[in-house]
Order: structure tokens, then sequence, then C-alpha cells
């Protein structure tokens, strides 16, 4: 009896082995795909709130989340004084020297004229007593040395009166004028990365998992919301070498969606070679090892079908 039970056993599983095979050699089973899309801060900082749901689907435009970052805020301090003081800075080199500055300049070039004009005389008669032999060389050479060095101080206050009445070089104001723009921007770019505290969704999208919670910190760049994009669907099988002949690019083609028994029609986008054994999506991979393994991806005819459709159900190309 024991022999006879295990032999009928034998015998399902040799049918069922056979079965599964004929189905894998009329239909080749694949996969339903959506393109994936994930959305990320600018800047780090602190999760205040999130304002979306797992599951939920989002518009372009959409207020995702926002973050808590005073370091950007601390920026826009900065800039704002440097931007103060280099629009200061450009006004004075533009404006010139104020009339207190003129007053203060004029009365220093009075004084260091009656200066000068009394190191002449001053040199004059030492030239003269000098001449007479009234006067050691050693004193009418700090006399003359005096001269010089009034000289010197006149002919700079005169230089920088001069410089005064004619007003600002035009280097200078242009220097002061490109820190002042230098400051408004960094100023701009405080202000975009403020801006940036708020993820806004730049496109439609089924949020699958939200990676962080409030109160978590979010690096700039990392992935917080993952999804997919909305009308998306398509569906992914690999097919053998031996087989490939029988599917053009192009053509239409029949789907089982295996969960729920829907029908579909598809057109093959395109085939292509797969480098990898581990990339193969059929559930019946009983291929020949010299053979190569292509991938063929099918755009359904009718995307309104397939919106319910659950990612990586399988599917059976007929």
């Amino acid at each position: 009896m024991r022999i006879t039970t295990c032999i009928l056993f034998i015998s399902l599983l040799a049918l069922m082995s056979c079965s599964s095979r004929k189905r894998g050699a009329d239909n080749f089973e694949g996969k339903a795909k959506k393109d994936v899309i994930s959305f990320a801060p600018k800047i780090t900082g602190r999760i205040l709130k999130i304002y979306v749901a797992e599951g939920q689907t989002v518009k372009r435009g959409d207020t995702l989340a926002l973050l808590d970052a005073p370091e950007v805020s601390a920026k826009i301090a900065q800039a704002e004084g440097a931007v103060s003081a280099a629009t200061a800075q450009e006004q004075m080199a533009r404006n010139g020297a104020t009339a207190d500055q003129m007053k203060q300049l004029q009365a220093k070039y009075k004084g260091l004229k009656e200066q000068y004009e009394f190191a002449q005389k001053s040199f004059a008669r030492a030239s003269n007593m000098f001449n007479d032999s009234l006067m050691a060389p050693q004193a009418y050479d700090e006399i003359y040395a005096k001269l010089q060095g009034a000289k010197a101080q006149y002919d700079a206050v005169v230089a920088e009166l001069d410089d005064v009445k004619k007003g600002t070089r035009i280097e200078k104001v242009n220097m002061a004028a490109g820190q002042a723009s230098q400051a408004k921007g960094a100023l701009q770019e405080a202000n975009v990365a403020f801006a940036e505290r708020y993820v806004i969704a730049t496109n439609d999208m089924e949020i699958e998992t939200i990676s962080l919670n409030p109160g978590e910190l979010a690096t700039a760049g990392f992935a917080l919301f993952n999804g997919y994009i909305p009308g998306s669907t398509y569906f992914r099988f690999t097919i053998p070498e031996s087989r490939i002949s029988k599917y053009k690019k192009g053509e239409d083609v029949k789907l089982e969606v295996v969960y729920n028994k829907e029908e579909l029609v598809g057109t093959i986008a395109y085939i292509k070679q797969l480098t990898r054994y581990a990339d193969i999506t059929t559930a019946y991979p009983d291929y020949q090892l010299q053979d190569a393994v292509y991938e063929i991806k099918v755009q359904p005819k009718d995307i309104n079908k397939t919106k319910e459709i659950l990612v990586n159900a399988s599917v059976i190309l007929k």
C-alpha cells in the first residue's frame, strides 16, 4: 500500500513538472514595472513636518516636507551685512570726498605750504652763511634735510588735493561696484537656500516609501521620498535566443495579469540582450546554456487599464 502511494505521489509530481514545463514553453512570465522617481532636499536640515503619507499620489508643485535650517538664516544675516557694507563703499567711491573732508585737506595743505616756504627761507639764509664760512657743514646739512622733508610733505598734499578735486578713479569705482555685486549674489544664494527648506514635488508621483520621520536629520541629496511616476506602467520579459524570433519590435502582443486574470494588449517597445543571467524575470528559465537571453519591454495599449496593477506583479506573455 505504501509503495502504491509513493508511486502515485511521484507520478503526480512528474505530471506537475511536465505541466509547468509546458506552460513555460508556451508562455513567458514577466513582471509589471513602473518608472521610479525620488525627491531629495537640496540642503541639510532637520525635518519639522511631513505633509504627505505613503501610498498618496502627489502633483507637481505640491509641498512634501519642511526642514529646519538655522545655518541658512545665519548666512542670510551675514550676506545682508556684507551687502550693506559693500553698497556704502560703492556709494562713497562714486560720490568722492565730503565737504568736511575737503576742508580738512585744504587746512592740511595750507599748513604744509607754510612750513615749506619757511624751510625755503631758512635754507636761503643758511646758504649765505655757509658761503661766508659762518656755518658749519653739519648745521647746513641739517637745514637742507629739513627743506627736503617739507618739500616732500607739501608735494604729497598737493597730489592728494588734486586727486580729490578730480574725483575717485574709475578703477576704484568699478572695484567697489564689483564687491557690491558679489555681496548681492551671496545674499541671493542664501535666500534661494532658505526657500529650499520646503521640499517640493517636481513631478507627479505615487509615494511608496518615506525614508525619515519628523525630527530626524535629512542630508542634502538623500532620497527622502521614493515612488513611481503615475501612468508609467510597462511589462518586462526575458526570452531565450531560441524563442526570440517570434517577437518583433513594434508588434502587438497579448498579456495576462496572473493575480486578477485581466487580459491586456501591448506593443513591444524594444528588444535588447541581457548581459547577466541574474536579470532574468521569467519564472521558467529552462534555456540552453549557449542561448543568449533578451529582454522585451511591452508598453500597454490602454494605459488606463494598468493604473491599478501592482508593481512587480507577474504577467504572462501569450
